[in-house]
This record gives C-alpha cells, structure tokens and sequence, in this order.
C-alpha cells in the first residue's frame, strides 16, 4: 500500500530534522540565475539546492586565501577621456562666470 502524501511530508519533516536541517532562501536577479542554470547543465545537475552545496563545499576546501578571489567584489573603475574632462571643465567654469557663488568680503 502507497503512504498518503501527509504520510511522506510526515516522514520528510522528521528526517530534516534529525539531519539538523535548515532551510536558506534568498533573492536572485536574472543574471545569477543563468549563471546557476548554466553551472548546473554544464555538469548535469538537476536541483538547485544539490549546485548550491557543492558551490559552496568546494569553495571552502580552496581555504581562506583560495576562495578569497571568489568573496572580491568587482570594483569599476570610472576613467573619463580628455574630451570629457575638457567638455567638463569648460561647463564648470561657464557654470561658475554665471553665478560666482557667495562674495567673500573681508572685514575692515
């Protein structure tokens, strides 16, 4: 005779909790999800919570200092052009000649 569904998330609960289980859940934008369904096609995985300890195990055998590149958030670098620091320049003092700011008059 087949168990009832109450009967299998009965026994499901039970075995999560002798596991000392926990639930993790976060938030994705689309980008990270296409890196995870890519990750798990390149090697056959078909559960997103399977891809995510096995991430997650092998980055912490690299260590501290090999998984260290992977905990690095990108930094970007703003680099203007000379066109643009000249355009930018030439604004500012167009802005200035307009409206000088407050006079400084010096007492006495």
């Amino acid at each position: 005779m087949t168990a009832s569904q109450r009967d299998r998330s009965a026994k499901a609960a039970k075995k999560r909790k002798e596991g000392d289980e926990v639930e993790l859940r976060m938030w994705t934008k689309p980008a990270t999800r296409t890196v995870l369904a890519e990750l798990m096609e390149w090697h056959g995985i078909s559960e997103n919570a399977e891809a995510m300890t096995l991430a997650l195990h092998h980055l912490h055998a690299l260590g501290p200092e090999g998984s260290r590149p992977f905990f690095t958030p990108p930094r970007h670098e703003i680099v203007l052009s000379k066109n643009v620091a000249l355009a930018f320049e030439r604004k500012s003092l167009l802005m200035i000649q307009k409206d000088p700011g407050d006079e400084v008059v010096s007492p006495g």
